[in-house]
């Protein structure tokens, strides 16, 4: 019985040396994870990927977009207009007095506009007239100038020589040859009875500048086209979805009746041969 006492007391003291030993080992184990947890805390973590849903929203967008810039491509536009207004116009400094980009200058060139209409048409004044009187105050007045500079002490009045270039006057001359060439082939397409509908839409135009030449004279004529291109477009630029919308309903109509009446009357009326005889 006494030797199992200190045989007894050993085991204890060596299981509780294991246990000590143990909850050492434990401890530090701890501690290593905690702080391998602190550095795993520390490091940034990377960004998660987007949802699902959000890649589904991001490309629902960009179709609708993409659709909605192919309806507006595919808008009535009058005259199957596909380009903007200031480029139909030609671009440049004349497309921007039509559209008053300067109002200025618009409002400057209309003026001088209506004071030669009013000069010619109201108070019956002559071009040549006009002409010559203009030369006879200017070259005077820059002939005195030139002569009473020497005795005022003063600077000669500074002419600027003009020349006109070679290549300027080739490039008019050729795209005048060229719209004359192009309008006298498109009217003896139309005397040959090959489109009918060419044909009703000259006749049709020329009908109506014969009324508006009975109504005024030629300068007025003009003046009115003036005063329309500097109204007109710049109201079509603003209000251009309104109208086009009409223009597409007017358009529609028109193409309805056209249809009844080629059906009735065009169909009936014999053309012009296709290609023209070889002698």
């Amino acid at each position: 019985m006494a030797e199992e006492q200190p045989r007894a007391a050993a085991e204890g003291g060596g299981e509780t040396l294991m246990e000590k030993i143990a909850d050492k080992l434990h401890i530090g184990g701890d501690g290593s994870s905690s702080d391998s947890d602190a550095d795993e805390r520390k490091q940034p973590k990377p960004s998660a990927p987007p949802a699902p849903a959000e890649v589904a929203t991001e490309s629902f967008v960009d179709s609708a977009a993409a659709a909605a810039a192919e309806a507006k491509a595919k808008v009535f536009r009058l005259f199957g207009r596909e380009e903007p207004i200031h480029k139909v116009l030609g671009g440049g400094k004349p497309a921007d007095v039509f559209l008053w980009r300067n109002r200025n200058i618009s409002a400057g060139v209309l003026g001088g506009a209506t004071a030669i209409w009013i000069l010619f048409e109201l108070l019956g004044y002559h071009l040549l007239t006009f002409v010559c009187h203009g030369l006879i105050f200017s070259l005077g007045l820059l002939f005195l100038w030139s002569n009473a500079s020497s005795f005022i002490n003063k600077s000669p009045p500074r002419i600027p020589e003009v020349i006109i270039p070679e290549d300027l006057v080739v490039n008019i001359a050729l795209s005048t040859r060229y719209e004359i060439n192009r309008a006298f082939a498109n009217l003896r397409q139309i005397a040959l009875g090959r489109d009918i509908k060419k044909f009703l839409i000259v006749i049709a135009g020329l009908w109506l500048l014969s009324v508006l030449g009975s109504c005024c004279n030629f300068l007025t004529l003009v003046y009115i086209v003036f005063v329309v291109l500097h109204t007109v477009p710049i109201l079509y630029e603003k209000y251009e979805d309104q109208i086009d919308s009409y223009g597409e309903k007017g358009w529609i109509e028109i193409k309805k009746q056209y249809a009844v009446f080629d059906a009735k009357v065009l169909s009936k009326v014999p053309r012009g041969p296709l290609k023209d005889k070889k002698h």
